[in-house]
């Protein structure tokens, strides 16, 4: 699958703004040093991680802070007023179960004297997270019942995003005859066993695995069918791109995670050795079927 305090010193996060800004000095730059420097407030809103595997953790400038809660407060060294922008860089960090790891990074501007607010709780499309998912993977009944959702054929192509050893492709072409199975992982010891297992099953012509991000598939257009077992946050990002490039008619079958707002048009329930699993099913809707949509949803508000 995909690729998570101590106490913190503000003075070095000092020498980090002043390399941040130019060195230049003009006449402006000696009328500051006359001014009395005062400590900026930077105030974060974090997620509430009452309920995670790992609370929040928050580095400012490069070095951990030890605070926790909804809201933290924070005070700079002493600033002196100037034209220059002073800034810090806020890594926050948490895992919301045992298998997911979400990095936001933010860049946020000071001034002395005055409080400001960052808010970390909600992720921003222009400056997306960074998530790690730890590789788990799925049983081969599952994997089964997943192609079968997705109503696999010997004219499909089927990507799996986050292939871990690439059983979902190699059962796809080896069991249900799929023209082409792609695979895309970052971790390179996967792409290796997933090369190896495609061999085994003699599928090495109609497999192809790439070490890579699943947010940046460059011919993901081509396929048909794309399986996925990632995270709920993962899937979110994902979606949008999803509904942009594939095609219509394209099937979306995802093990266990949801697509946000998007819901599923089917979800099967299954057991194995005692334990329950749910595989669910979207299809990329055809333009008229768009234009539908929205026209009922219009008329329902």
């Amino acid at each position: 699958m995909l690729r998570v305090a101590r106490g913190m010193s503000w003075a070095s996060c000092l020498v980090l703004l002043a390399l941040a800004v130019p060195a230049l000095r003009g006449q402006d730059d000696k009328k500051d040093d006359d001014k009395e420097a005062k400590s900026a407030t930077l105030i974060i809103k974090c997620p509430d991680d009452s309920d995670f595997q790992k609370p929040v953790s928050i580095e400012i400038g490069g070095k951990a802070t030890t605070k926790t809660g909804t809201e933290r407060r924070f005070e700079t060294p002493p600033l002196k007023p100037s034209k220059k922008r002073y800034f810090y860089n806020v890594v926050a960090k948490w895992e919301p179960n045992n298998y997911t790891t979400i990095t936001r990074k933010r860049k946020v501007y000071v001034e002395p004297g005055k409080e400001t607010v960052l808010d970390l709780r909600k992720d921003d499309p222009d400056q997306p997270d960074d998530i790690v998912i730890r590789y788990v993977p799925t049983p081969g009944k599952v994997v089964e019942a997943m192609l079968k959702l997705g109503k696999v054929t010997k004219d499909d192509v089927v990507y799996d995003l986050g292939c871990g050893d690439g059983r979902i492709v190699v059962a796809a072409v080896s069991k249900f005859g799929a023209k082409k199975g792609v695979g895309v992982d970052l971790d390179p010891e996967r792409i290796k066993e997933s090369k190896e297992n495609a061999k085994e099953a003699k599928v090495e012509d109609k497999v192809e695995f790439r070490m890579g991000d699943v947010m940046k598939i460059a011919d993901l257009e081509k396929a048909t069918v794309v399986t996925t077992y990632l995270s709920d946050e993962l899937n979110e990002q994902l979606r949008p791109i999803l509904q942009k490039r594939l095609k219509p008619g394209t099937r979306i079958v995802s093990h266990r995670f949801l697509m946000g707002k998007w819901k599923p048009e089917k979800t099967d329930k299954l057991t194995v050795d005692g334990e329950e699993f749910l595989i669910h099913l979207w299809t990329i809707p055809k333009a008229d079927d768009k234009k539908d949509k929205e026209g009922k949803d219009k008329d329902k508000e």
